[in-house]
């Protein structure tokens, strides 16, 4: 028999919030859970409001209120995905893991290393599992540049680079994303560095698995009146010798969603963008340049896993945020059953938010010492 799916609830993502639209849809996409309860906003109103759009049996004023309800019912959620600005993830992921309800949060962690901390606490005494959405190590070609570099194709790592440019913010940037993103109380100690720079440096980890041993951060807020970084540049050393930079920016004209890595070993390179999701070079030293593409001719295991339709029909930013959710479930449902989590599932963890958060911690204590070389 079938499983039956697993009960979710979201806190935020009401409205016209699009990443909760992303979530839910990602959630669905491959039929593992069912949005049952919400507390969608945190004006009350407009929580039901959008409640009702979306026919939720149950809308909650408070995600307070809501995890003490569903803790109590023998039909309660089973897991809740947390959709917020930053500063609301510590206290209501930890609301759900005291009381045993599996968490399912946007990146970054939090908006601060001392609710990273607390989280973190809450997270290791409580039972139920805690899921980070790095969406991008969802992308098939992803998981392929991973396992390459795993199977020793690339050598020994010399040279990893991340970059992650956008231009939303080129000019006077306005409107609900643009002004809590702005806001050191909601968005955190970082700007563009928080939003999309742990995505660049998670992404960076993921794929090298290597792990950061210094940074030297130069950060800059181009726009007029900001406080937050739109634009900043690190230099990076690797544990075991390699080395790198990071360059994420908002401010960036011309560029949409260009978030690009490319790692160099002593016997090959690698280079994926987003922006074309579905290939990615491989030059193995003194050799043509190889196009590999997702579900194609030399797909991986990892590659196959996680796509859904042949090779040459595109899959991209949803999918990558439903492979999350999927290894999430696998995990949830063998928790269900009594069972040990299966090993192999490529779900961001705890520890992946917790060193994003050291990262912004040391882009923003480097670059205010001139740019000094610091440890995460």
């Amino acid at each position: 028999m079938a499983d039956a799916p697993i009960r979710l609830g979201m806190v935020g993502g009401g409205g016209d919030a699009f990443i909760g639209a992303v979530h839910r849809i990602a959630a669905r996409l491959d039929g593992h859970y069912t949005l049952v309860a919400g507390a969608l906003s945190s004006t009350p109103e407009k929580a039901r409001a959008s409640a009702g759009a979306l026919g939720l049996p149950r809308s909650y004023d408070s995600f307070a209120a809501m995890a003490e309800g569903e803790a109590g019912r023998e039909d309660g959620i089973e897991a809740v995905a947390i959709v917020t600005p930053n500063h609301v993830h510590a206290e209501a992921a930890i609301a759900f893991l005291d009381r045993g309800i599996h968490v399912i949060c946007d990146k970054p962690l939090t908006a601060t290393l001392e609710q990273a901390e607390a989280l973190a606490k809450a997270a290791r005494r409580s039972d139920a599992l805690f899921v980070l959405t790095h969406n991008y190590t969802g992308y098939p070609m992803v998981r392929q540049a991973r396992e390459m570099v795993a199977d020793g194709l690339l050598g020994t790592l010399r040279v990893v680079q991340a970059e992650y440019a956008q231009d939303w913010m080129a000019g006077a940037a306005e409107g609900k994303q643009a002004e809590w993103r702005m806001d050191p109380e909601r968005s955190g100690m970082g700007g563009a560095i928080g939003d999309i720079g742990t995505h660049a440096y998670n992404l960076a980890c993921f794929v090298s698995g290597l792990t950061l041993e210094s940074l030297s951060a130069d950060l800059q807020a181009f726009g007029e009146g900001r406080v937050l970084d739109d634009n900043a540049h690190m230099m990076l050393r690797w544990q075991g010798g390699a080395r790198g930079m990071l360059w994420c920016s908002q401010v960036a004209t011309g560029n949409e969603n260009a978030l690009r890595l490319r790692l160099y070993g002593d016997k090959g390179g690698l280079e994926w963008e987003q922006e074309e999701p579905n290939r990615l070079w491989f030059t193995p030293l003194g050799e043509p340049k190889r196009l590999l593409t997702r579900n194609g001719a030399g797909a991986s295991a990892a590659n196959t896993a996680a796509s859904r339709v042949p090779g040459g029909h595109p899959e991209g930013y949803l999918e990558g945020f439903a492979n999350i959710y999927t290894d999430a479930a696998r995990a949830i449902l063998s928790r269900r059953r009594g069972e040990a989590v299966p090993d192999g599932l490529l779900y961001p963890t705890l520890e992946d938010g917790l060193a994003g958060m050291r990262f912004v911690a040391a882009c923003v204590r480097s670059s205010r010492d001139n740019g000094a070389w610091v440890t995460p």
